[in-house]
C-alpha cells in the first residue's frame, strides 16, 4: 500500500477524536489528504487526539452525529470525496449501562452519516465501520462468513447489527443506481498505541504495568480476534479506494481480521503483553461470575476480503503487542509518541 490515491482528496473521518480516529487521519496526513473530522471531544483524559496536536493539519469539527443538520453543514461546506464512519459508542459494558444513548449515536448516527451522502453531490465512496460483534454468536470454533445471521446479543453488538441493516436498505433504496460505493467492515479487536479507554484489555495492561501493580483480567478465556489497530484502518482506506475506482467489483461487506491462529484467549493476550513489558509484569483472574453476557468465543472468517481485494494482515498478534508496549513505553518516557506512530506506520506499509 502507497496511499498516493489520497494525495489532495477530501475525506471526512467521523470519530476522528477517537483512538482508531486519530491513526486514521495520522495515516491520511501522512499521504497529502485533505482531512476533516467530525467528531464529540476525546473520550478519554489522557487522549492519543490531545497529545499528537493532530488537528494542527485538518479540519476538526468537534459536532455529534445525531445533529442531523450539523453534518449536513459539513458535508456542504467541505465537498468531501470519501467518508469514513467510525464514529460510535464502542464499548460492550457501557451499552448495558447507557442502551439508549447507544443505539442513538451506533444506528441513527449511522442513518444521519447516509442521508447527508444521499444529499451530497460529492460523495462517490463511503465505509461504514461495525464491528466483529454483528453476528449472531453461537460460540462456533469457526470463523463468520459475511453471509452468517447478524443478531449481536448486547446493546452494543445488536445496534452494530442494525447499523448493517441500515447500510444495506440505504444501498437498495437510495445508491444502487448512481456512482456513489458503499461498504461496511466489521473488523476485529484492536490494540495499539495510545489507546486509553476504560474496559479494554490492554490500556487496562498498561496502567497495571505503569504503576507495578497486578493486572485484573476479568474473562480471560475469552477467544477474540486481536489485531494491530493499523490492520483494519489501512483495509478501510484500501476499500474506500477500491471502490471509488471500481464500485461494481468492490462495494460490499468484509471481515476484517487476523489469521485464525492469531485469535487467542484474553489470557494467552495479557501473558504476551507481560512478556514483552518486562519488568516482572504479571496478572490475576478475577472471572466475574454476575457480569453481563459477552461472548466467549468469536473469530472471524476474512476469505472474502482476501479474495476480492488481495488483503492479507501484515503483523502477527506478537508483532501487535510489541508495537503497543513499545509505543506506551514512549509515552510514559514523555518521549514523543507522534514520531513513534509515524514510525510504525511506515514500518507496516513497508
Amino acid at each position: 500500500m502507497h496511499l498516493s490515491f489520497y494525495k489532495g482528496k477530501t475525506v471526512l473521518v467521523t470519530g476522528h477524536t477517537g483512538f482508531k480516529g486519530t491513526w486514521m487521519c495520522k495515516l491520511l496526513q501522512m499521504h497529502g489528504a485533505d482531512v476533516v473530522g467530525y467528531s464529540l471531544d476525546p473520550p478519554t483524559s489522557p487522549n492519543l487526539f490531545h497529545m499528537t496536536e493532530i488537528e494542527k493539519n485538518m479540519n476538526s469539527v468537534i459536532g455529534d452525529i445525531r445533529d442531523l443538520e450539523h453534518l449536513l453543514k459539513v458535508f456542504d461546506e467541505f465537498q468531501p470525496e470519501i467518508v469514513v464512519h467510525m464514529a460510535a459508542q464502542p464499548i460492550v459494558r457501557e451499552s448495558y449501562q447507557n442502551p439508549v444513548d447507544t443505539y442513538e449515536i451506533n444506528v441513527m448516527g449511522t442513518v444521519n452519516v447516509l442521508e447527508a451522502a444521499r444529499l451530497s453531490l460529492s460523495v462517490k465512496s463511503l465505509v461504514n465501520v461495525t464491528t466483529d460483534k454483528v453476528y449472531k454468536n453461537r460460540e462456533w470454533e469457526w470463523g463468520y462468513r459475511e453471509n452468517d445471521i447478524l443478531d449481536g446479543y448486547d446493546p452494543y453488538s445488536n445496534s452494530k447489527s442494525c447499523s448493517e441493516l441500515v447500510s444495506s436498505s440505504y444501498v437498495n433504496s437510495f445508491f444502487r443506481d448512481t456512482e456513489v460505493a458503499i461498504s461496511t467492515c466489521r473488523a476485529g479487536n484492536v490494540i495499539g498505541g495510545g489507546d486509553f479507554a476504560k474496559d479494554r484489555i490492554i490500556p487496562d495492561c498498561v496502567r497495571a504495568a505503569a504503576k507495578g501493580e497486578e493486572i485484573i483480567v476479568r474473562n480471560p478465556y475469552s477467544t477474540r480476534p486481536y489485531q494491530h489497530v493499523l490492520e483494519p484502518v489501512c483495509a478501510y482506506l484500501q476499500l474506500a479506494e477500491l471502490q471509488y475506482k471500481e464500485k461494481e467489483i468492490y462495494a460490499g461487506n468484509y471481515n476484517i481480521g487476523p489469521e485464525d491462529g492469531d485469535c487467542i484467549t484474553t489470557g494467552d493476550l495479557v501473558d504476551l503483553f507481560c512478556k514483552c513489558w518486562g519488568e516482572g509484569a504479571s496478572w490475576r483472574d478475577i472471572s466475574e461470575e454476575s457480569a453481563p453476557h459477552e461472548a466467549g468465543l468469536l473469530k472471524l472468517d476474512c476469505a472474502r476480503i482476501k479474495r476480492v481485494m488481495n488483503w492479507r494482515p501484515k503483523w502477527n498478534i506478537e508483532e501487535a503487542v510489541i508495537k503497543s508496549v513499545e509505543w506506551s513505553k514512549i509515552y510514559l518516557q514523555d518521549g514523543n509518541v507522534e514520531q513513534e506512530m509515524e514510525r510504525q506506520i511506515l514500518a507496516y506499509l513497508r
